[in-house]
């Protein structure tokens, strides 16, 4: 139905000028129509001239109401419809760094004791303690090296920047890319894998995207871990396919943070 609203929206013009020409001749049907009844004397030929005309007329009120249904969507219901599917997709700042390594905390500051107040216990802790290095809080790498090949990103028509081909995603991410074309209607995310052996649909846009910007966003949550095909696909006013990249992806379960070990008691005298 969204697709049929943008249609009548793209071609407007044209209608416009079918519609009118059909209401010219209608018109002029009904006046020739109209001069044949009154000119006959014959009731068979006015009988003729009279169905002649109301058929004319009949057409020209329902070609009226034609003008005014395109009037309608062009100027109010693909304006309205455009603006509800912009508020439904939540607006994300853009990521300037795509760096998939993540960082490592600082190490916590050095702590020094004064050892003239430091009573040891039986055990030296000086001897328990070990140099322990801080675990990051999520795995190192995020690429799978010697994943499948991408498909059909070689055009700028459609790209993805965020997710990468054998990107780990096992957080809600932001989708970057392109999408865009001539006659441009709307471009979809779809997710292929697991369970699923045809393409889901994610999300939808309908606006554009001819420079790198969020294309939406993907929470993993739903789905089990393991390989899965993510693709955009970029759509014209007439529903036909024109640009697709398709990528893959690894869901993944986040791996929790461990928690470094404790310092040793130290019993110091007041």
């Amino acid at each position: 139905m969204i697709t049929v609203v943008f249609l009548i929206e793209q071609l407007a013009i044209a209608l416009y000028v079918f519609i009118l020409i059909g209401i010219a001749l209608c018109f002029r049907e009904w006046i020739n129509a109209r001069w044949d009844f009154r000119s006959t004397q014959f009731e068979l030929e006015r009988d003729i001239a009279r169905y002649r005309s109301a058929n004319a007329w009949t057409v020209m009120i329902l070609l009226i109401e034609a003008f005014l249904i395109v009037v309608g969507v062009q100027l109010v219901v693909a304006p309205t419809v455009r603006a509800m599917e912009n508020i439904q997709v939540a607006e994300v700042a853009a990521i300037e760094d795509i760096d998939f390594n993540t960082p490592t905390p600082a190490p916590r500051s050095t702590v020094v004791f004064d050892v003239d107040d430091v009573v040891f216990e039986e055990i030296n802790p000086a001897e328990a303690i070990r140099a322990t290095a801080t675990e990051p809080p999520t795995p190192v790498g995020t690429i799978v090296p010697n994943a499948p090949e991408a498909i059909g990103c070689d055009t700028p028509n459609a790209t993805l920047q965020i997710p990468t081909n054998g990107m780990r995603v096992f957080q809600i991410t932001e989708i970057r890319g392109t999408a865009f074309t001539d006659n441009f209607a709307f471009y979809k995310l779809e997710l292929r894998g697991g369970i699923y052996t045809n393409y889901i649909s994610l999300d939808r846009g309908l606006n554009p995207l001819t420079d790198l910007g969020s294309l939406g966003q993907f929470n993993p949550t739903p789905y089990e871990p393991g390989l899965y095909q993510f693709r955009v696909v970029v759509f014209d006013v007439t529903e036909t396919l024109r640009a697709s990249c398709t990528i893959n992806i690894y869901i993944e379960e986040p791996q929790p943070t461990r928690t470094p070990l404790p310092l040793p008691t130290v019993g110091v005298n007041p």
